[in-house]
């Protein structure tokens, strides 16, 4: 049985990336083979037709397959090794809730998928993405031991 800490030092993990910086307001929280994700809209994701760009459809889209995924790993790093997305309608307004799930697990390899809803609970995007286990300790990881509100 997976504890209850790793999915939090994995969502502290998430909070404290530098990346995150450009995406202020972003929620997320991770259970066992799930991850879901939240971001305001801001115009700042927009595009020159004034509707969020594809990059942050793909960011959340990741992230919220890779959690899921991640959430089941607790000895190592796992990375992204391919993403299909799929952009469905265009996003203006509201807030983007991401919802990731595994679908298969191997000894090395992972396939989840992910939907992007906006605030109304229309599908907005989809995508499926394979993720491998790395050599890197998760423990390694900065902030990742400091996620949990119990440190060692």
């Amino acid at each position: 049985m997976i504890p209850e800490t790793h999915y939090r030092r994995l969502e502290h993990l998430y909070h404290q990336a530098n990346v995150q910086s450009l995406l202020p307001g972003s929620t997320i929280s991770v259970t066992h083979g799930q991850a879901e994700l939240t971001l305001p809209v801001d115009s700042k994701y927009f595009h020159g037709a004034q509707s969020i760009h594809g990059s942050i459809y793909f960011k959340l889209l990741d992230d919220a397959a890779y959690f899921a995924v991640a959430s089941l790993v607790q000895d190592v790093f796992i990375v992204t090794s391919s993403f299909q997305l799929n952009l469905l309608r265009p996003v203006s307004s509201g807030q983007l809730r991401a919802v990731g799930k595994v679908r298969s697990v191997s000894k090395n390899l992972f396939t989840a998928e992910s939907t992007l809803y906006n605030d109304k609970g229309k599908e907005v995007a989809f995508g499926t993405g394979q993720f491998m286990r790395t050599a890197q300790p998760l423990q390694s990881l900065e902030g990742y031991m400091e996620g949990s509100g119990l440190e060692s």
